[in-house]
């Protein structure tokens, strides 16, 4: 089993403390079970069939979008966002979810399944308000979008140090003038 898998189950643990064999097809400890970021909760992503696509004539590319990991401002799924964008014909779609990339595994996945391109990036809060008491804290707010790997790897940076330096759930502290150095 491994290590982003979560805990064991208890038939497995008695499996293992009993020395009982693996079931076949099980993986054997720390080898991984799949190639892609799904478990026995979540399996890979199988796109609807059935719905036609609309052929745009305009070149349209949603950018700031929120799945429902932006409680409360959100209300679809990070699939459900990609295949409207698919059914709509869109350019490409970001995903913009407010002070972290919670949907962005989910996302890419159902993208490479329907070739729709993506934009990662996030709705930064920059009040001083805690993101857990209301649905769309007051104070400004700043959509940044990710330019390519590098541009998601510095996001992602920034995400985690305001984060970190908040101290609290939901009260991501962001560096302005870090921000702009990482831009």
């Amino acid at each position: 089993m491994g290590w982003s898998n979560g805990p064991p189950s208890w038939a497995e643990m008695e499996r293992v403390l009993n020395g009982k064999p693996r079931r076949s097809g099980m993986p054997l400890a720390g080898e991984p079970v799949d190639d892609g970021p799904w478990s026995r909760k979540r399996g890979r992503y199988e796109p609807p069939g059935g719905e036609p696509t609309i052929r745009s004539s305009v070149p349209y590319a949603e950018l700031h979008a929120h799945s429902a990991y932006s409680f409360l401002d959100g209300a679809s799924t990070p699939e459900e966002l990609v295949e409207e964008a698919a059914r709509l014909d869109l350019q490409a779609i970001a995903l913009t979810d407010h002070n972290g990339l919670y949907g962005a595994v989910r996302f890419a996945e159902a993208a490479a399944e329907l070739d729709v391109r993506t934009v990662f990036g996030a709705e930064l809060s920059l009040g001083s308000g805690a993101r857990t008491d209301e649905p769309d804290p007051p104070g400004p707010h700043l959509l940044v979008l990710a330019r390519g790997p590098e541009g998601y790897r510095r996001l992602s940076r920034q995400l985690a140090a305001a984060h970190l330096a908040g101290g609290e759930k939901g009260k991501p502290r962001f560096d302005i003038d870090a921000l702009t150095d990482a831009a």
